[in-house]
C-alpha cells in the first residue's frame, strides 16, 4: 500500500486565498522559531517517545521535573504497556492540546488470533472494519461505558505469521485498539487479543518528526544548563504552533491582533489570508502574519464569503492564547504598515 493511502484528517493540505496583502511590523511579536528558549518552556511542545511501563501522566510529570516548569500536558493518553508518540505541551501551550483531538491518530500493533485463519479472510475483515464503527469502552477504562461512534480512517494487515497479525490503523481520538482487536476476532469467529501496540502518529507528530526520549531531553537540558548551548533543546522543543498545523487558518493584519487578544470577534477588515476549507461552524486558528498562533474561533461563513466580504463579523472568538499588549491597539499612533 502506498503511503498516500494512510491518510489522517491532519493530512489535508492548506489552501490559502489571498483576501488582502499587508506588511507586519518587526517591532511587534516574534516568529515562532525565533522565540528565546525560556519562552519555549512556556509556549512549546515536545514530540516525546513514551516508553513502556509508566503512565502518560507520569511521563509528563518527568518532563516538568527535567525542565523545572510547573505545568505540562499530553495529547492523548497511552496505556502503560503502549509506547510511541506522545505530544507533550509545556506551560501555557497545554491549552492548545485540544487542537489535536480532530487530527487523527495512527497505531501499529500485533494481535493474536485464537485459531488459524486464512490470510485473505483476515485482510477482508480488516477492510470491513473501516469507516464509522460502534464501540463500547472496555470495563477497565476512565470513561463511562456508553456506546459511541468512532471513525476508522484505514486499517491494514501488514504481515501474518502463524497466528500473529501485524497491522496498522488510523483512527479518531478515543478509539480503543484493544477493543478493535477483540471485535476483529469476533467477526472472524476465532477470537483475538492484542499483545503489542505502538502509536506512530498524532496528527502532524510522527516518528520522523524529531521524536525524542526522556533521556535525550534530560541530556539536552543538562547541556543547556552547564554550557549555555541551546542547540539540542531547540531540536527537541517545537513552538506550540506545530499543534495547529492541520487546522484551517485565517491570517490577520497586525491592527486586528490585540482586539482578538481582548476577546473580540474577527471582522472582514482584519482578514489577510483565509483557508479555502473553512465552512460555517469550522474551528479556525487565528494567525499573525509572522505565523504566531493568536487563538481559536468558530467561522460564521464559508471561505469564499469571507474572501468576498467587505464588512461584518466573520469568526466568533472562543479561545485566546496570545498575551494582550504584544501588538499595539488599532487606535494607537503607531506605524505598523
Amino acid at each position: 500500500m502506498e503511503d498516500s493511502e494512510f491518510k489522517l484528517p491532519a493530512d489535508e493540505s492548506e489552501q490559502l486565498l489571498v483576501k488582502s496583502q499587508d506588511k507586519t511590523n518587526p517591532n511587534y511579536g516574534c516568529e515562532p522559531r525565533k522565540r528565546d528558549i525560556e519562552t519555549l518552556f512556556n509556549y512549546g511542545v515536545i514530540n516525546l517517545d513514551k516508553p513502556r511501563g509508566p503512565t502518560s501522566h507520569e511521563v509528563v510529570s518527568w518532563v516538568r521535573k527535567i525542565l523545572g516548569i510547573t505545568n505540562s500536558g499530553h495529547g492523548g493518553t497511552l496505556d502503560p504497556k503502549v509506547t510511541g508518540v506522545l505530544p507533550s505541551a509545556l506551560g501555557k501551550a497545554t491549552r492548545v492540546l485540544s487542537a489535536l483531538l480532530n487530527a487523527g491518530k495512527e497505531y501499529v500493533g500485533v494481535m493474536v488470533l485464537h485459531t488459524n485463519i486464512p490470510q485473505k479472510k483476515v485482510e477482508s475483515i480488516f477492510k470491513i472494519f473501516t469507516g464509522k464503527l460502534y464501540q463500547r469502552p472496555p470495563i477497565k477504562s476512565s470513561v463511562a461505558r456508553r456506546l459511541r461512534i468512532r471513525n476508522i480512517y484505514y486499517s491494514k494487515v501488514l504481515e501474518i505469521k502463524e497466528n500473529l497479525v501485524l497491522f496498522r490503523i488510523g483512527c479518531e481520538a478515543g478509539t480503543y485498539i484493544r477493543k478493535f482487536c477483540f471485535d476483529i476476532g469476533e467477526a472472524l469467529c476465532s477470537g483475538a487479543h492484542m499483545i503489542e501496540l505502538r502509536r506512530t502518529r498524532v496528527g502532524k507528530f510522527g516518528e520522523d518528526e524529531n521524536l525524542t526520549t526522556l533521556q535525550n531531553l534530560k541530556d539536552a537540558f543538562t547541556i543547556y544548563q552547564t554550557e549555555g548551548d541551546e542547540y539540542y533543546l531547540r531540536k527537541i522543543i517545537f513552538p506550540m504552533e506545530k499543534m495547529v498545523e492541520h487546522i484551517p487558518k485565517i491570517f490577520i493584519r497586525d491592527t486586528a491582533v490585540d482586539a482578538i487578544c481582548h476577546g473580540a470577534s474577527l471582522a472582514a477588515a482584519g482578514v489577510c489570508y483565509v483557508d479555502a476549507r473553512i465552512k460555517p461552524g469550522t474551528q479556525v486558528a487565528y494567525m499573525t502574519l509572522k505565523k504566531e498562533l493568536i487563538g481559536f474561533g468558530l467561522a460564521k461563513k464559508k471561505a469564499m464569503d469571507i474572501y468576498k466580504a467587505k464588512s461584518g463579523i466573520m469568526v466568533n472568538t472562543n479561545k485566546v492564547f496570545m498575551e494582550r499588549g504584544i501588538y499595539p491597539r488599532w487606535n494607537e499612533k503607531t506605524d505598523i504598515n
